[in-house]
């Protein structure tokens, strides 16, 4: 393997396992605004990935390199893949989630909560009983280098669950002031969100929330404080099979055990957005960050999406 070695820093002896000495973190592509929003496509061994601010989505493969996809990319933010496997993305400019179609079209899955518009929808998770769980902050409609310049017209900022089934929107939190990413506990009973209100408001926050998964996987309880990052965000994060979280922070990647007790970090040259696992077994680590995309090799497999 190609790269440099990663630089760690290990503050439990668990992380030896998880990200040995002699991985090495492989630099794939660069020149972004603010590299965002990564995906794994296992059918194609691709990553599909977002330049936010430079309004494109980018889609790299080792046998291709790196290409831009959609330019402009509607201020694209976070993807994932959907029961089908088709690719969902959060578009701040059109302040929908879209779905990217095989004809290279986009469709709109939703833009609206009892008819007023969403802010810009920010990060998307999807459960395995298909539900569309997703962030609604106000950063693409704050200014225009994000998405373009508006008022909320929902007066707030929400966690969003839309019905497979049924096609309904419903708010599953207002605990937040600005959510950001989210992901599940492997058995989907804890739902963890971020605020990163922190990064545009004096006195903000910048640290993750849990949340129990109740009602038959249709509504949230029991916010607690998971953990607060230092320094930077947990902008977008992913879970391990062994419930551990992987998350963005202003030095790189941290990774906490289900306690939230940090168990290591890994280094990266600028500030981590986001992160998700992939490769033909699951344990290849891709990263956003500010210009890049890198990807490191760790020791535990991401949790798989089920139906793919």
């Amino acid at each position: 393997m190609q790269g440099q070695p990663v630089q760690r820093v290990v503050f439990d002896e668990r992380f030896e396992r998880l990200v040995p000495a002699g991985a090495r973190l492989e630099h794939l592509a660069s020149g972004a605004a603010w590299a965002e929003g990564p995906v794994y496509l296992p059918d194609e061994d691709a990553v599909i990935w977002s330049d936010v601010r430079g309004d494109r989505v980018h889609r790299w493969t080792a046998s291709a390199g790196d290409a831009a996809l959609f330019t402009p990319g509607d201020f694209a933010n976070g993807h994932t893949l959907d029961r089908d496997g088709r690719v969902l993305a959060c578009e701040h400019g059109r302040r929908r989630i879209a779905r990217y179609e095989a004809d290279g079209t986009r469709t709109t899955v939703v833009d609206r909560h009892e008819n007023r518009r969403l802010n810009s929808p920010n990060d998307l998770v999807v459960a395995s009983d298909g539900a569309v769980w997703f962030t609604d902050p106000p950063y693409g409609i704050l200014d225009d280098t994000e998405g373009h310049a508006a008022e909320s017209e929902l007066g707030g900022c929400f966690v969003f669950r839309l019905d497979r089934d049924t096609g309904r929107l419903t708010i599953a939190s207002d605990a937040m002031v600005h959510p950001n990413g989210l992901a599940f506990s492997p058995d989907e009973s804890v739902l963890y969100v971020s605020d990163t209100s922190g990064a545009r408001i004096e006195g903000g926050h910048h640290h993750i929330l849990a949340f129990d998964v109740v009602d038959g996987g249709r509504r949230l309880a029991n916010p607690r404080t998971f953990a607060v990052m230092k320094p930077g965000f947990a902008d977008g994060f992913r879970v391990d099979v062994e419930g551990n979280v992987w998350t963005s922070a202003g030095d790189g990647i941290h990774v906490l055990d289900p306690r939230g007790v940090e168990l290591g970090r890994i280094l990266l040259p600028e500030t981590a957005s986001n992160c998700v696992f992939g490769g033909p077994d699951g344990r290849r680590l891709f990263i956003t960050a500010t210009s890049s995309l890198w990807s490191v090799e760790v020791g535990v497999r991401g949790v798989a999406t089920p139906w793919v």
